[in-house]
């Protein structure tokens, strides 16, 4: 069962100015000076590969509903049957509602399954119904509801009352939920999350047992309670601050804040929807009209499928595409290089990375805007050196106007067979964002021991200026953060 990271304090290394952690999570000492492995020189004198297109289909773990769809209760069932325990298992699904109202749903969310909205506001699409997360498959325990997200519906439940009851790796993004929000199962046994970020709730918010929970740039009509931390910023409605007792830590605004994208329809083409930086935040972006922001279409990514190698993804990046990576389990045997300036890298139903070999599954250049969300980097069974880096070694430029964003970007090291690493998540580049990640070594599951799913560090941040939004880091051998 997942804890709670201790919460400890250290003096911040010279050169440092200022790295923030907002949520619930806590930090343990920054360490410095770790690299990343080197790049590999391009091979002199081999055949240029042919263009690869942009665009195109979403592969067949997107499911795709409008309100005309029949039997959309009947797959959403199905898909849940299939999900429900299946904690490390194969499969990805990604489900999309298109504009409109559906009557009379209940979406029951498994693992690796988002479901989303696919309007340019929560309101957009609106569901007449729940989306629901318990935990009858692990007898009332919620602790272990990972791996799950729910974004950009409207949500109108049908007792009043809407059930979340996740724990980490879940975020509820970008929803408007007009009723309650329950955050415990049913039964009100352990649970261990949360996340909610960019979203309404127009009743009260009841986290009951939940353990723990981050809040940011949202709206609730109320809260009910708290375990050992809840954590508030640029909440409207958010309890004051009175931590311990009551456990609130309230921030009036998050200092600074860019929405994850989000892939939507404008007419019947998809786009992606790249929202603006907000400084000093507070509320919600949408509530106000069209949200501040840019949009790029299909056509500027490459949509990846299962079973594209590293070379692949690296070549549509070489050809000024963004990546879409649709769900499913993909393999890297040499790291995803992402070298220019405001790439996207976004992921659909906890598309997962596995590095081979050891080499680490995805680097960042020292470069403006990069924004990487919503996928899931899995260690290998060879020693990766590191798994994600953001920024070389030594990476120095002022990127305060357009910081790179990690968000939802997941980390695991064992649990669904051995893993190993020797640091988690490296971030070199400076004013980066890391909002919600859990990066986690297994304490359950296939492949778990001292040793043998052994990594000793889990955030290592050596960038100046560093800002993280709900940060969830547990079990390293030596150092969580």
């Amino acid at each position: 069962m997942p804890t709670s990271p201790t919460n400890s304090a250290t003096p911040e290394p010279s050169g440092v100015r200022r790295r923030a952690l907002l949520g619930a999570a806590a930090a343990a000492p920054v360490l410095a000076g770790l690299h990343g492995t080197a790049s590999a020189a391009p091979s002199a004198g081999r055949k240029k590969p042919r263009r690869l297109e942009a665009g195109g289909d979403l592969g067949p773990n997107v499911i795709v509903f409008d309100p005309s769809t029949p039997d959309i209760q009947a797959r959403l069932d199905e898909i849940f049957r299939q999900q429900e325990s299946a904690q490390f298992g194969p499969g990805r699904y990604q489900l999309l509602f298109k504009p409109g109202t559906y009557n009379g749903l209940n979406a029951q969310i498994g693992f690796y399954t988002s479901i989303s909205g696919l309007g340019l506001s929560p309101d957009d699409t609106t569901i007449n119904g729940d989306v629901t997360v318990d935990a009858g498959w692990f007898e009332g325990n919620a602790t272990q509801n990972f791996w799950r997200s729910a974004e950009n519906l409207a949500l109108v439940p049908v007792n009043g009352t809407n059930r979340w009851a996740v724990a980490q790796a879940a975020p509820f993004r970008r929803m408007h939920v007009r009723g309650g929000l329950n955050l415990a199962p049913d039964g009100y046994g352990w649970a261990s999350g949360g996340y909610i970020a960019d979203s309404r709730v127009d009743g009260t918010v009841g986290p009951y047992s939940q353990q723990q929970w981050y809040t940011r740039d949202s709206s609730v009509g109320g809260w009910t309670n708290g375990v050992w931390n809840m954590v508030f910023s640029g909440v409207d409605g958010a309890p004051a601050q009175g931590f311990p007792n009551p456990p609130y830590t309230t921030l009036q605004t998050t200092p600074v804040s860019r929405e994850k994208p989000f892939l939507y329809l404008d007419g019947d083409q998809y786009h992606v929807f790249l929202p603006a930086l907000r400084t000093d935040s507070r509320g919600v972006t949408w509530g106000s009209g069209t949200p501040r922001g840019t949009s790029l279409p299909l056509d500027r990514f490459y949509v990846a499928k299962p079973g594209d190698s590293a070379a692949t993804l690296n070549q549509a990046l070489e050809q000024g595409l963004n990546l879409l990576l649709t769900p499913g389990i993909y393999h890297v045997d040499q790291p995803v290089e992402v070298n220019r300036p405001d790439t996207v890298v976004l992921g659909l139903g906890y598309a997962t990375l596995i590095p081979d070999n050891g080499v680490t599954a995805l680097r960042v250049a020292d470069v403006d805007g990069v924004r990487l969300a919503a996928f899931l980097i899995d260690a290998g069974p060879v020693n990766s050196p590191v798994l994600l880096e953001v920024g070389p070694e030594g990476a120095a430029k002022d990127h305060s106007a357009n910081p790179v964003t990690v968000q939802d970007v997941f980390i695991r090291i064992g649990g669904a067979g051995p893993g190993k690493a020797t640091t988690s998540m490296v971030i070199n580049a400076r004013h980066t964002i890391v909002d919600h990640t859990w990066v986690w070594r297994a304490d359950h599951g296939d492949g778990v021991g001292w040793e043998t799913n052994r990594c000793d560090y889990g955030v290592v941040v050596n960038g100046d200026d560093v800002l993280a939004t709900g940060l969830f880091v547990e079990h390293f051998n030596k150092y969580d953060v």
